[in-house]
Order: structure tokens, then sequence, then C-alpha cells
């Protein structure tokens, strides 16, 4: 190999890791971690809306990494609610999505149907349900 060639290989090799290097060094894309105080705000804002609209909630606040910081759950709310709520909290940090996103590629089937095999996705959008009526609640 020429010493010209060795040149050009090193120049290449020192670029690649100098770009490496910057991605690295770009702001945290998910933003900074939630503390615990304004975790358990707001799910208190979350909470007072549920109340206020008479919806029993659970409410999971977790951080970038989807690591769960804090948890409330209402009083009279479906046992299942408690999981899902984790659950979807987890997607849409580690995806970095609305789990919305999920539900509605989902309902567009074909290739779509594969979101089910993929671990750790709640495809189900945010329940902020609005009454029609005594017996039917709409997402």
């Amino acid at each position: 190999m020429s010493q010209r060639t060795t040149k050009i290989l090193i120049a290449l090799t020192l670029a690649v890791c100098a770009l490496g290097l910057g991605a690295q060094m770009l702001p945290n894309p998910y933003g900074p971690p939630i503390g615990v105080e304004n975790a358990k705000k707001a799910a208190a804002a979350a909470l007072a809306e549920a109340a206020k609209n008479h919806w029993n909630m659970a409410v999971a606040v977790v951080d970038p990494n989807g690591t769960l910081v804090y948890y409330e759950k209402m009083d009279n709310t479906q046992i299942g609610s408690a999981n899902v709520s984790i659950e979807k909290a987890r997607t849409a940090a580690q995806f970095k999505r609305a789990t919305k996103a999920f539900q509605e590629a989902l309902a567009k089937g074909g290739d779509n149907l594969r979101i089910l095999g993929l671990p750790g996705v709640t495809p189900v959008e945010l329940w902020l349900a609005r009454r029609r009526s005594s017996r039917e609640v709409i997402s």
C-alpha cells in the first residue's frame, strides 16, 4: 500500500470517528429526565382532569428510558389499567412517539400488523374518553 493511500485511509478513519463523537455529543433527543416532584405535579394535573370528568384512571410517569418515576391509581380504577398505564408510558418513551401512532398504523392493517410482534409495544391510544351516553365510551 502506498504512503498516499495510507494517509487517505487514516484521514477517512479519523473523519468517521469524529462524526461518531459529534453524534454522541448531540443534545438528548428524549429530553432531560423528570424528577419525582415534577412527575407528581404532572400526575396530579392528569388526575385532577380525570376527577373533574368522573373518569377512574391510573397514571404512570416514566423517564426518557421508560423507567417508572411515579405511579398513582384512583380508587375504583379497573385493575387492568394499572399495568396498561405503565406499559403505555414506556412505549411512548422508548419508541419516541405516542401510542396512538401504533394504534393508527394497526388500524390500517396489512404490513402494519407486524407491530404486534414488537416487544415492549402497547399500541393503545391515550384514553381520554368523551361520554356520549351513560353506556358508551369513545376514545
